[in-house]
């Protein structure tokens, strides 16, 4: 029997098994076993054969947005209107057959978006390149996954699905649970919190089902035995993810304005150019993305488009710094801030000060 075919029969076994207390251990060694297989049904297959045409394209930019979706959904259209780079797009289905790098160029900041070919169900299996075009997903930043207004909801499912299979979790914080394999000593587990989703039973036997018999462990929050075994896998991807609705234009004014107060949902029309802008700041705002100005000592300073310095959101002066000069910080004094992270302007900081948005920072060496 296949790994597939392994996978397919423990999904049947957990489908029909009843949820309830008696049955809470079995299903817990179930969705281990699930994991086990579906972790090596991803992992590359061992050839010796000669190397294809690679499908991922160079990391580039301040961050990466990987466009997911099924085929015929905008895709194309979207990175031709928002990115100088053209895809082709067409009204019949698999137009792009590779990964369409293009760049998106929003408040001085470049950020890469990737045109990825359409997935279809069954892709995190290895249908119709899903498992490349996954993988090139899993590199990303965000996940922009775009959808048909008309047939949203089913899509949207499947696609999540497919994502989750192969350890992408979308809109998740990781699970806070301390995990570190020893030598020796048994398994110690410890929890700071009441365990009311999963006992320590059940953490026991999953960690049997993995061969882990020294290990310590410290819940620092109450988590699922589906989350457990993401920390003890340790190969999970936590992304944030927008959900895209094309084509609101074929559909009713009712259901737009039940999908645009969906969390994290952004509704537009690519044929009409509805809602780009919008998107283009939530997509923004997702990232994290924040834009610091320098100053030189005695001159204005430099709010040049294009001279903005991009870094993440919680940055602080130490990492201005590197992103200036790697020696910078070994000179660094004091720095002198003018924003909305201080309380007056300017106000002199050390290298542990957070930047928000748009500050102004002036830096003086030993």
């Amino acid at each position: 029997m296949g790994i597939l075919e392994k996978i397919q029969e423990i999904e049947r076994e957990i489908a029909r098994t009843q949820r309830n207390k008696a049955t809470e251990y079995h299903l817990g060694l179930l969705k281990a076993k699930l994991a086990k297989y579906r972790s090596q049904l991803l992992e590359a297959p061992k050839s010796s054969g000669s190397k294809g045409e690679g499908f991922d394209v160079m990391k580039s930019g301040d961050a990466r947005v990987a466009l997911i979706g099924f085929p015929s959904v905008g895709k194309s259209t979207l990175l031709n209107k928002v990115t100088s780079t053209h895809s082709e797009s067409a009204s019949y289905e698999f137009t792009t057959l590779m990964c369409i790098p293009g760049v998106i160029n929003y408040k001085d900041a470049n950020i890469q978006l990737l045109d990825l070919p359409g997935i279809i169900e069954g892709a995190a299996h290895g249908k119709g390149r899903g498992r490349q075009v996954i993988a090139v997903a899993r590199t990303a930043d965000l996940i922009l996954m775009m959808l048909d207004a008309g047939k949203g909801e089913i899509q949207k499912n499947l696609l999540e699905k497919e994502l989750e299979i192969v350890g992408i979790r979308m809109n998740k914080a990781p699970p806070n649970v301390y995990f570190k394999q020893k030598k020796g000593g048994g398994i110690s587990i410890t929890s700071m919190v009441p365990l009311v989703k999963m006992s320590e039973k059940m953490a026991q036997l999953i960690l049997h089902e993995y061969k882990i018999f020294n290990v310590e462990i410290i819940f620092r929050e109450d988590c699922t035995s589906d989350e457990f075994i993401d920390v003890i896998l340790g190969n999970r991807v936590y992304l944030k993810c927008v959900y895209c609705y094309n084509k609101i234009d074929q559909i009713s004014l009712e259901e737009v304005d039940r999908l645009a107060h969906q969390p994290y949902s952004v509704v537009m029309s690519c044929e009409l150019d509805l809602n780009l802008q919008y998107l283009l700041e939530r997509l923004w705002e997702h990232l994290a993305l924040i834009r610091v100005y320098t100053k030189r000592r005695g001159e204005p300073p430099d709010l040049l488009p294009g001279n903005a310095l991009i870094l993440r959101r919680n940055s602080t002066v130490e990492h201005v710094c590197h992103s200036l000069h790697r020696t910078l910080v070994d000179q660094f004094k004091y720095a002198l801030v003018w924003g909305t992270s201080t309380k007056y302007s300017p106000q002199r900081v050390g290298l542990h000060h957070q930047m928000h948005d748009e500050d102004v920072i002036q830096i003086f060496k030993k």
